[in-house]
Order: structure tokens, then C-alpha cells, then sequence
């Protein structure tokens, strides 16, 4: 059975089975909670098993759930606790604004090659 050790809030370290429980997937992929080797240092990622979530690298879909978003706001800087407490509109308002794709394929909704409302054009 595989496992992988995780750093508790408290500072101890656990090793878990995988697949780990969906609230203690959650919470590592929000990083309340962080993978170490089994001394406790930190965990360079690499050879992750399946199952294990990791802290997003660019900002979720719109239809993600929570804690993806909880995730990506402490990717962003936020602290974990913080991302927790705002809720998921909250987050995608702070977090992803403006970066939702049009129907027509391009950022903030001007058809590509012309210019945004009250811009001038070029």
C-alpha cells in the first residue's frame, strides 16, 4: 500500500495511506496542510503518486470547487486560513477577475484585433 507523510498544522508529521480522504485532499490542496519526506523535510515534487493533489498551477475553471480556488489563493499569496474563510465567488472575484475566456476566444470579451470600449484604436 503506498504511502506519502504529510506536515500537520500542529508541526507533527503523518503518514498517510493513499488515496488519502477527500477533507484531507481538500486541505492540502487549499495548503492548510503540506507533503514532507518522512523526516519532515520539505517534499520536492516530482515522482507524485496518483491521487495525491498539489497546489494549482494557474487559476482553476469557474466550475472548480472550492478548494482548488482556496488553493490557488494561497498560491497567490493569501494565507491558507484566509482563502478558507471567503467564500467561492469571493475568491473567484479576488482571484480570477478578468481572466474569464469569451465565447469569442479572447480575454474580457473584444474580438481579437479590435480595441476595448472607450479604448482608442489603434
Amino acid at each position: 500500500m503506498a504511502t506519502i507523510h504529510i506536515l500537520g498544522e500542529g508541526g507533527a508529521v503523518f503518514e498517510l495511506s493513499l488515496p488519502l480522504h477527500e477533507t484531507i485532499a481538500d486541505r492540502l490542496a487549499a495548503g492548510h496542510l503540506r507533503r514532507v519526506q518522512s523526516d519532515g523535510t520539505p517534499y520536492v515534487e516530482g515522482d507524485r503518486p496518483e491521487g495525491v493533489p498539489s497546489l494549482p498551477e494557474s487559476r482553476p475553471a469557474l466550475g472548480a470547487v472550492k478548494a482548488e480556488w482556496v488553493g490557488w489563493a494561497v498560491v497567490q499569496g493569501l494565507a491558507p486560513d484566509e482563502a478558507e474563510a471567503l467564500t467561492k465567488a469571493d475568491l473567484i472575484e479576488r482571484f480570477g477577475a478578468g481572466q474569464e475566456i469569451t465565447p469569442e476566444g479572447t480575454p474580457g470579451g473584444a474580438p481579437e484585433g479590435t480595441a476595448p470600449e472607450g479604448a482608442p484604436a489603434e
